[in-house]
């Protein structure tokens, strides 16, 4: 039986818990870092014979986090496993409005666990499996927040553009040191592949937060409650249902910033 690593965060909630849940299958080996636990996770993952490690992390202390991830990855049997995985899909939004409106608290905590936490543990998960022979993939949740400037969510949308951005530039490191290795070497060691995917409009904890934020810092409120009046959000379940499809898809890499509205 193939063997698979999964590491994913924010999994205890929204879209990251039905990603979690669907990922658990025999074969799999899973590491899940979030604030707090997914409240049934373990117990599925037991029915489903999936060695789960839950972490209660907060990724605002990313540096900590990711040292501690790099150190588990080093001490796995690296041979046994044909896929790895890293999700990155924990993301949080201070205050919803202008800037000047959030303490820098929350301004930090906001690019800390949305774009500190995901560069950290990326350059992490490379670094602790560029040795091994098992296919090799990142998908950072990104959002069009990140590709359209909105009032009322300048920090978050901060973050998930410096996402995709980060996305773009690794996708290139990759390839170039792949090119290196065939070059110097003969061979053709396999290259990481990574994504910044923008899921679309799901129906989350945070588009509850932007919904129920006041209009006057946040003028684009009516469109989100209109949104969902109208039932146009996709439930995390077939969100994630779509994104683990494109997650596995043999082209997966070939565009570093997507949006699965046009996969």
């Amino acid at each position: 039986m193939s063997q698979r690593l999964v590491i994913i965060t924010g999994s205890s909630r929204g879209l990251g818990a039905a990603l979690a849940e669907q990922l658990l299958a025999p074969g799999t080996v899973m590491l899940c870092l979030s604030r707090g636990r997914h409240p049934t996770l373990s117990a599925q993952a037991a029915a489903a014979q999936v060695p789960l490690e839950e972490w209660p992390r907060d990724l605002a202390h990313s540096i900590e986090v990711a040292d501690e991830v790099e150190a588990w990855l080093r001490a796995l049997d690296a041979q046994r496993f044909d896929e790895a995985l890293l999700i990155n899909n924990a993301g949080v939004i201070s205050t919803v409005g202008p800037s000047d409106g959030s303490t820098s608290a929350e301004l930090a905590s906001t690019l800390r666990v949305g774009l500190e936490a995901t560069i950290l543990l990326t350059a992490a998960f490379l670094r602790a499996t560029g040795g091994w022979r098992a296919d090799r993939r990142v998908l950072n949740i990104s959002s069009g927040l990140g590709r359209r400037a909105m009032a009322g969510s300048a920090v978050y949308g901060a973050a998930k553009a410096g996402m995709d951005h980060y996305s773009r530039a690794v996708a290139l490191d990759e390839a170039h040191r792949q090119a290196g290795s065939v070059e110097h070497s003969g061979g053709r060691s396999r290259a990481a592949r990574i994504v910044s995917l923008a899921p679309g409009v799901i129906d989350t904890g945070m588009q509850a937060q932007l919904r129920a934020s006041d209009s006057a810092g946040f003028p684009s409120k009516a469109l989100f409650e209109q949104q969902h009046a109208q039932a146009l959000l996709a439930s995390a379940e077939d969100a994630a249902a779509r994104i683990l499809a494109y997650l596995a898809r043999d082209d997966f890499g070939s565009h570093p910033v997507d949006d699965i509205r046009r996969s």
